[in-house]
């Protein structure tokens, strides 16, 4: 956990430093994505999602297509009207035409609702699609991934990302194709209508077409900053949230409160600045679109005037020009909306694309039958991906016998934490091989091997499910009554029962409603309904009252029968009795031993043993 984390942990007063990483961390995402390729080359990827829906796809742009064509078609409808109804001043011409035209609306009606359901359909098909594929990305990384990356940002991909992609795909998308298609096939008709004034049309184009490119490029920076803004934002939160125990009782809620004050202004000023943007592209398209069309009015006027063309041509004309006009208006719009989610799609690829440090074999063994040595570490060094200065783990030579206790102790940082990570392969060594049952951990199918460990932490883990859901995750398919005999053995059964809804109760995030003693008696049931063959206890005790550990110590006498156990203790008092103890000390193994022989043998063992049981001779008195 990094520094900043701890000193919220321990003190509650992080704002300062946080608001500082963040803003550093916004200044490196900004410069990064605005190295970043276009928003089209960003967002192609994406196709590979629309793929198993590609008879979908084609429905849909069949029906966008019609749309597109008979929204085209009502130029003409204009035209007859004009012509042949108001001009020519026949009531029978007049209604025919009316006809006609409601017919081409009720069509364009059909097909807008068929063109907006499947895409719609699409985009929401595919943003869950792309939610799940990243789900299972990060569920499968190696842990010291999360220690260089915030939880919150992970987070804010995993939604604010995959909402703003399922907008563009089901919503956005489809406008911008159907207004291409408008587009192309209204100039087609403008140059069959007039070409003359088709010109002004074309003159007209790049003066629409270059703010578009410069005020697009702008926005899409803005657009990626004020993402990273608001994941930010969640990051912060999600923290002081998670300890608000330890911001109250530092009676720090107003200066947090001003902290994220000032962090939800600077998103805002971000935003606010993407806006701006936003609003002067869409200014400046509409000014040249609508000058060019009153160009063209005048122009048209004069030429009815003259006799060169019929007011009805002159109608679908101004028609056509209206429909480009908004095809244009619409495409600019959603190429600002464009540019924020190719900064969208590429932060989701960039997640989908990294491979995690643990590898499996293509082949990997399964776990064997027990040896005589269950674990074994030769010649071990290591060192963490955030420190790779310090070695964690220097030299490690150990063997651990089937159906032994073997017991770690040493001062904090010793590396006793470590060598659990590794025995579950969260890590691999650097040099040297860690042996599960003779065989290398790496060639080991990882799911076997970490479903053979049983892991208690000192803190223990709970969802905020109910009771059922946080002692099956030992094993899913339990039977109700294989959980409550587990339940019973971790001596929990009884306050569970207690609680409002018995087993169905739900514990809150992390089990708030639970005290410390009820929370690791349910990580113990976990444990036993896991049924491992090696336990992994750290200090699975150190924090519990008398009465609490009373129990939760006869529930770890079951759980530890006809099991290998290694236990991480803090409190020499309760590993006396160890078949083994390890000594270690910054990283290295100094002795090993059983507690009377390791009394005469080690001194750093002496000195532990002298300052604890000195400690509680003292309480005593």
């Amino acid at each position: 956990m990094d520094n900043k984390h701890n000193v919220l942990n321990e003190q509650g007063v992080a704002a300062t430093g946080t608001s500082e990483n963040i803003h550093v961390n916004q200044t490196h995402n900004s410069q990064h994505n605005a190295t970043k390729p276009s928003a089209f080359r960003s967002l192609l990827p994406i196709l590979a999602f629309i793929r198993p829906y590609k008879v979908m796809a084609l429905f849909a742009l069949l029906a966008l297509i019609i749309t597109a064509a008979v929204s085209l078609s009502l130029g003409q409808g204009v035209k007859l009207i004009l012509d042949n109804g108001f001009i020519a001043g026949s009531k029978a011409q007049l209604s025919q035409a009316i006809y006609v035209l409601m017919g081409m609306i009720s069509l364009l009606a059909v097909g807008t609702f068929t063109r907006f359901y499947l895409m719609s359909w699409l985009g929401e098909r595919i943003s869950g699609d792309i939610r799940k594929a990243v789900f299972n990305q990060i569920v499968t990384l190696h842990p010291s991934y999360f220690e260089e990356n915030r939880s919150g940002e992970i987070m804010s991909r995993l939604t604010t990302d995959t909402v703003l992609l399922q907008s563009i795909i089901g919503s956005s998308f489809s406008m911008a194709l159907r207004s291409f298609f408008i587009l192309v096939g209204g100039l087609i008709m403008l140059l069959i209508t007039s070409f003359k004034l088709t010109l002004f049309v074309i003159i007209c184009m790049p003066l629409i077409l270059v703010p578009m490119m410069i005020f697009g490029r702008k926005v899409r920076t803005l657009a990626a900053s004020s993402q990273d803004a608001i994941a930010d934002i969640g990051t912060y939160a999600g923290e002081i949230i998670q300890n608000i125990k330890v911001v109250q009782s530092y009676t720090h809620e107003r200066l947090e409160q001003l902290a994220f004050g000032r962090e939800v202004e600077k998103a805002f000023d971000v935003a606010k600045r993407r806006v701006k943007q936003r609003s002067l592209l869409i200014a400046v398209v509409i000014f040249f679109t609508f000058a060019a069309i009153s160009m063209m009015l005048w122009v048209g006027g004069m030429d009815v005037l003259a006799g060169q063309m019929t007011g009805g041509e002159l109608g679908a004309f101004i028609f056509y020009a209206i429909m480009v006009a908004m095809s244009v208006a619409t495409i600019s719009e959603v190429y600002g909306e464009l540019q924020r989610a190719a900064g969208s799609a590429t932060r989701l690829l960039e997640l989908l694309k990294v491979s995690s440090d643990i590898q499996e074999l293509d082949n990997p063994i399964l776990v064997k039958a027990q040896q005589k040595t269950v674990l074994e570490f030769k010649n071990g060094d290591f060192y963490y991906p955030s420190q790779p200065e310090i070695a964690a783990l220097k030299k490690i030579n150990l063997q651990i016998p089937q159906g032994k206790v073997v017991a770690f102790v040493g001062p904090s940082g010793a590396g006793k934490t470590t060598l659990f990570e590794l025995f579950q392969r969260f890590y691999d060594p650097q040099k040297g091989q860690v042996l599960f049952n003779g065989v290398d951990v790496t060639e080991l199918k990882l799911e076997a091997l970490r479903q053979a460990m049983g892991m208690v932490p000192q803190q223990p883990v709970l969802f905020s499910t109910d009771v059922w859901h946080n002692i099956r995750y030992g094993k899913p398919d339990a039977t109700d009554e294989e959980v409550i005999m587990a339940a019973k053995q971790a001596h929990a059964h009884d306050f569970i029962e207690r609680l409002p809804q018995g087993y169905q109760s739900y514990l809150g995030e992390q089990g708030v409603r639970l005290s410390g003693g009820q929370k690791q008696r349910i990580a113990l049931a976990r444990a036993i309904l896991k049924d491992p063959q090696v336990l992994l206890l750290d200090e699975a005790t150190s924090a519990l009252d008398a009465d609490s550990e009373y129990h939760v110590q006869a529930a770890l006498k079951t759980l530890m029968q006809h099991r290998t156990t290694l236990i991480i203790a803090h409190r020499l008092s309760t590993v006396v009795h160890a078949d083994i103890i390890v000594v270690m000390d910054k990283g290295e193994i100094v002795a090993t031993g059983t507690h009377q022989v390791l009394l005469k043998s080690s001194v750093l063992y002496q000195r532990l043993c002298e300052l604890q049981f000195d400690s509680i001779k003292e309480s005593h008195h």
